[in-house]
């Protein structure tokens, strides 16, 4: 039966192991005359365990000392990331029931755990809990559907500071440049196959699994998303398979940013990176910084500080930007089975948004900005406490969670500029329970989950006319509005392996009751919805690198504050819903991973809301359709002569059409492209690393009505296709630097 996903700290992992002695046959699979403990990045795929042993030996360079009547027939879940040569092989060796034991001399000896009233597991099945997980390689193998993470490593190596830079590195999503009332660096805009990307609103957005929105159900668009690259471990994009257990906004998937984690050894880490785009009129300096400070003490107490800031303009007039990013992290591994964890961030921010141009002014200077007057700023303060238990194949978790978030901002409306403060408050709580056990010839783990969130907003707008002073809270106010949200969400799933297959049959049932109040009208609109989510996942494990899956899911979009007024007059307060299938296969065996994949999405009722000029424009049935590929091949494993080097290639197909009955039935989603794909090569020679790659994306439009000429404000017409080349050169300076 094939491993499942389950990754611990180190530390916890130590713990969990029980210490005995056994009799052993030396097995030697590789030997050096010093291993470098310096931790190093590894990519070994789910296989045997004696293979997986076999290539970490040799890449790490330790002694691993083994009785073949222990390892054999056992499985490895694989290694993907950043670890020292002891870290690496007690994540190696998570859930096989061995011990890995330090023997002096660079070596260590392989023991089973099975004695002195050790818990007993049922071949190599464990439970995983929470699905997300740390976003390890093995989490997205064995994970039935369209799955994938980027790493620290990766967008480090690519010199990508912003979300929307990795995101562009995933198949099927389409994260554009920040552009009109969201044209700065706090906002976060992109789509998943085909879904519009403005504001993000159209997938489950979280950071460690928090709700990153200041709203997530009634006011889900990020136009102010508090999130730093340089705080961040990974990306993680489920783009199929998770419906069940994550949402609300769940059409486009779950998108979850992995916060650094708290350092084993004592850790003082620092980043700073400029940029300047001399081919521009405007040729401000842009830096960004990043800092991790922590460790973790034997009585398993930890903690950490990370901080990214960003300071400067880029390419466009009118872009200065000034963020701050800080977050506390804390962990308590009280015994073997019980821990604590917390975080906290204070994000501020604020920014000049040099917002789009006319023709006329774009070919005269691309580069100037003709809104002078826009402005954006926030803040978010976020509180987060967990308990997590976990025993013998049983997991429990408890989170809860607090964000305030202020975003406001001045913005040229025409004929006046706007002022418009808003307040968000949302407190949560979220428990998760799993259980696994053996029945019969199967193993199951039973999920089943609860969160209630309780969410409230103010709204408010001021105006000046555009000839006059900037508007303050003193002036005319034309908008006044409190909006509420309290919703129960529950899931029961059952992962059942069965020889090769694993098939997890779920649901999710959402209950929701939202109202917004028009203070300057004394107007009251409510309403109150549920709905059932089914889901069925479907893996099946050809070999031990190699996997198909497939899964069906229901998904939906909540009702939004700005579009009550609309959808509560015309009897419509309800959810927006959607059916998602997927088909795909996945290849792994550490050198080569591949994975291709087709999907459908069938939405029923479609809306998008513009708070600029209050309308709601509903597009109804829309269905989503294509292919998503992507490759990652490390060369050494064609010839040993061309270790170091990598080449990777992403390609996704999307048609997204519009079903619905009318003048625009038949017509392509706006802001979807037909073809988006990446290609690039690497090489990693000692402390140097470099990279050249490219991307690409087709045309989109800009409206239902696919007008292809473009109209004289930019507004609407055939968005062009492009390509962009990139390279970067990185040396890595190594530990001789450190302790000045």
């Amino acid at each position: 039966m094939s491993a499942r996903p389950t990754q611990l700290s180190p530390l916890v992992r130590t713990l969990r192991h029980v210490i005995f002695g056994a009799s052993l046959s030396v097995g030697s699979l590789s030997m050096a005359y010093a291993a470098d403990v310096t931790p190093k990045v590894y990519h070994i795929a789910p296989s045997e365990l004696e293979a997986a042993l076999s290539q970490f030996g040799r890449e790490s360079g330790v002694l691993i000392s083994y009785g073949s009547q222990i390892t054999g027939g056992l499985k490895s879940r694989g290694l993907e990331g950043q670890y020292t040569p002891e870290q690496g092989l007690n994540a190696l060796l998570e859930g096989t029931g061995l011990q890995a034991m330090a023997d002096g001399n660079n070596g260590f000896t392989l023991q089973s755990a099975s004695v002195a009233g050790a818990p007993i597991e049922l071949g190599v099945s464990t439970v995983v809990g929470d699905w997300l997980g740390e976003a390890q390689q093995t989490n997205v193998f064995e994970h039935p559907g369209a799955r994938d993470v980027i790493r620290r490593e990766e967008f480090e190596r690519a010199g990508a500071t912003s979300a929307r830079e990795v995101l562009n590195r995933i198949p099927g999503v389409n994260a554009p440049d920040n552009n009109g009332t969201g044209s700065h660096d706090m906002a976060l805009n992109f789509g998943i196959r085909g879904l519009n990307p403005r504001l993000a609103s159209r997938s489950t957005v979280l950071m460690d699994g928090i709700p990153v929105p200041f709203a997530p159900y009634g006011q889900p668009q990020l136009s102010f998303a508090p999130i730093s690259m340089g705080n961040m471990d990974a990306v993680d994009v489920v783009r199929g398979g998770g419906a069940v257990r994550y949402g609300p906004q769940n059409v486009g998937g779950i998108v979850n940013f992995v916060t650094r984690a708290i350092p084993d050894a004592p850790t003082l880490k620092g980043g700073i990176q400029t940029e300047t785009s001399p081919s521009s009129s405007h040729d401000g300096f842009k830096t960004t910084g990043n800092l991790l400070a922590g460790g973790t003490a034997d009585n398993g107490l930890g903690g950490a500080i990370l901080y990214s800031g960003v300071r400067g303009g880029d390419w466009r007039e009118h872009s200065d930007t000034e963020i701050d990013d800080l977050i506390l992290k804390g962990k308590y591994q009280i015994d073997e089975a019980n821990s604590l964890n917390a975080m906290a961030q204070y994000y501020e921010g604020e920014a000049q948004m040099p917002g789009g141009l006319s023709v006329k002014d774009y070919d005269a200077d691309p580069y100037q900005s003709t809104r002078l007057k826009d402005k954006f700023w926030g803040r978010r303060t976020m509180f987060n406490f967990g308990y997590r238990y976990e025993q013998d194949a049983r997991v429990f978790t408890a989170n809860t969670f607090f964000t305030k978030t202020l975003r406001s901002g001045y913005l040229d409306q025409g004929n006046f500029v706007s002022l418009s403060p808003r307040e968000y408050w949302v407190r949560g709580l979220e428990t998760r329970f799993s259980q696994g056990f053996a029945l019969g010839e199967t193993w199951h783990e039973v999920g089943v989950g609860y969160r209630y969130v309780n969410e409230a907003g103010h709204e408010l707008r001021y105006r000046e006319p555009v000839t006059g002073e900037l508007p303050t809270t003193g002036s005319r106010n034309d908008r006044d509005t409190r909006g509420a949200t309290e919703a129960h969400a529950f899931y029961i799933d059952d992962r059942i392996d069965i020889g090769k297959w694993t098939i997890t049959p779920g649901v999710r049932y959402e209950m929701i009751d939202t109202a917004q109040n028009n203070n300057l009208t004394n107007a009251r609109y409510q309403g109150d919805y549920s709905t059932a989510l089914p889901a069925l996942n479907v893996l099946y494990h050809l070999t031990d690198t190699w996997n198909l899956y497939a899964n069906t899911e229901g998904s939906f979009g909540s009702v939004q504050y700005s579009q009550m007024p609309n959808r509560v007059t015309g009897d419509e307060v309800k959810p927006e819903k959607a059916r998602t299938w997927e088909l795909g296969t996945r290849y792994d065996n550490g050198n080569l991973r591949a994975e291709i994949g087709a999907f459908l999405i069938n939405f029923d009722n479609q809306y998008d809301s513009n708070q600029t000029n209050d309308t709601v424009i509903a597009r109804g049935e829309t269905r989503h359709q294509g292919i998503e590929t992507s490759i990652n091949y490390a060369l050494e494993g064609l010839n040993p002569a061309l270790a170091g080097y990598d080449v990777y290639a992403t390609y996704a197909f999307v048609d997204a059409t519009i079903r619905e009955e009318g003048p625009n039935k038949g017509n392509r989603v706006p802001f979807s492209s037909k073809h988006k794909g990446t290609l690039g090569v690497s090489y990693t020679e000692g402390p140097w690393k470099l990279n050249v790659d490219s991307s690409f994306q087709s045309d989109q439009f800009a409206d239902n009505a696919n007008t292809a000429a473009e109209s004289a404000d930019g507004s609407t017409g055939k968005i062009p296709g492009y390509m962009l080349f990139s390279s970067r050169a990185n040396y890595g300076f190594g530990p001789q630097l450190s302790d000045l």
